[in-house]
């Protein structure tokens, strides 16, 4: 079964990265250079930011669905392994909202809250 885990978190890494990357390279760039995109405040800015934290939020999730699978395949495996592991997938969430969205998005402040309240009932 540990096998299977590890396995099963490595094609998770995978296809975080090749999302996000592939993502960027041919979805992303060639969608913020159409001259349609809604304006937001003001500008297209915010829409670009949002959709850009967005994307990559999916491949932090599945980072962290890998750190939680190999938690899982992990001997000194803890359900406060398991907290700690979403709160800082939470904490990543809130970090990238808040910098790519330069704190517009107030979603980071949601994840932020999310990522303090595992923290606290991980230490308990």
């Amino acid at each position: 079964m540990t096998f299977l885990l590890y396995l099963a978190a490595a094609l998770l890494i995978l296809v975080s990265l090749v999302h996000s990357y592939l993502g960027e390279r041919f979805i992303l760039i060639r969608l913020f250079k159409r001259d349609n995109l809604p304006q937001l405040f003001g500008s297209s800015d915010f829409t670009i930011r949002t959709l850009r934290f967005a994307w990559h939020l999916t491949s932090i999730a599945w980072l962290g669905f890998a750190a939680l699978l190999l938690a899982l395949a992990s001997p000194e495996f803890t359900p406060a392994m398991l907290l700690q592991i979403i709160a800082a997938t939470f904490a990543l969430h809130a970090l990238l909202a808040l910098i790519l969205s330069r704190g517009k998005h107030w979603s980071w402040l949601l994840f932020a809250v999310v990522s303090g309240l595992l923290v606290m009932t991980a230490i308990r």
